[in-house]
C-alpha cells in the first residue's frame, strides 16, 4: 500500500468518525482481547460508507468481475441504498465466483490473479477495515508485506540496519510456490481465531470468501 493511499484512507477514517474506534481495536488487540461482536461495526453505516469511498478511489474498481459490473454500477445508487444492500448481502453471504486472469511476472512467467465482483470487493473492504487493526497489533515488527505504512523499502532499510549493527551479510530470498492456491483454510481460520477474531458470523463470511476463491482457482 502506497503512502498516498494510506493518507487518503486515514483522512476518510477521520471524516467518517472511525479513527478512534479502529485505534481502540488495535489497543485492545495488543492487550489480548477476544473479539466476538465485530459484525455490528462491520455493517455500521460509517464503516460501509468508508469502504465505499475507499474503493471508489481505487483504480482496480474499474476492472469488472464475472458479473461485468464496475464501481460506476454501485455509484448509481444513493449511499443509503448501498449501505442497505451491503447489510442484506451479509445476512446470508454468498460471494460470486472470482474471475481469474493472468498477469506477467516479468520473468517470462505468469501469475494468477483473482478479480472479485465489485459488490464482493466492497464487502471485503468493510471486513478488512475492522480486522486490519486487530491483526496489525499481532504482526511481527519486521513483517512488511501488504501492510499499511510498510513496503519493500522498509524491508531494505531493516536489512541495512542489521548489516551495520549486527554484522549480518547474507540475505535469503524464499518464495513458496502457489502459496495462496494451497494454503490450508482450516489452519488459516484457526490462526485468525488465535489472534482474537472470534465472531462466528465474521469467520463464516471469511470461510465463504475462501471457498469461492479456491473454487474459482481450481476451475
Amino acid at each position: 500500500m502506497t503512502k498516498e493511499t494510506v493518507n487518503k484512507s486515514e483522512k476518510n477514517m477521520y471524516r467518517y468518525g472511525l479513527q478512534e474506534k479502529l485505534c481502540n481495536l488495535y489497543e485492545q488487540s495488543r492487550q489480548g482481547k477476544q473479539f466476538i461482536h465485530l459484525m455490528k461495526l462491520i455493517v455500521s453505516e460509517e464503516n460501509v460508507v468508508l469502504a465505499y469511498r475507499n474503493i471508489c478511489k481505487n483504480k482496480g474498481s474499474f476492472t469488472a468481475g464475472v458479473d461485468g459490473k464496475i464501481i460506476t454500477d454501485i455509484q448509481k445508487y444513493p449511499i443509503q441504498k448501498v449501505v442497505e444492500k451491503v447489510r442484506n448481502k451479509l445476512q446470508f453471504y454468498q460471494p460470486k465466483q472470482v474471475r481469474r486472469v493472468y498477469i506477467d511476472k516479468g520473468n517470462g512467467k505468469q501469475r494468477p490473479l483473482g478479480i472479485p465482483s465489485i459488490w464482493d470487493r466492497l464487502i471485503q473492504q468493510c471486513v478488512l477495515q475492522v480486522l486490519e487493526p486487530i491483526c496489525e497489533a499481532k504482526f511481527h515488527e519486521r513483517s512488511n508485506g501488504f501492510r499499511p505504512y510498510r513496503s519493500a523499502q522498509n524491508a531494505i532499510a531493516q536489512c541495512y540496519k542489521m548489516i551495520q549493527l549486527q554484522n549480518l551479510h547474507y540475505v535469503v530470498d524464499v518464495d513458496i510456490k502457489g502459496f495462496f492456491d494451497n494454503i490450508n483454510h482450516a489452519k488459516l481460520i484457526r490462526q485468525i481465531w488465535s489472534m482474537g477474531i472470534q465472531d462466528l458470523k465474521v469467520l463464516a463470511i471469511i470461510k465463504a470468501m475462501l471457498r469461492r476463491i479456491y473454487c474459482s482457482m481450481t476451475l
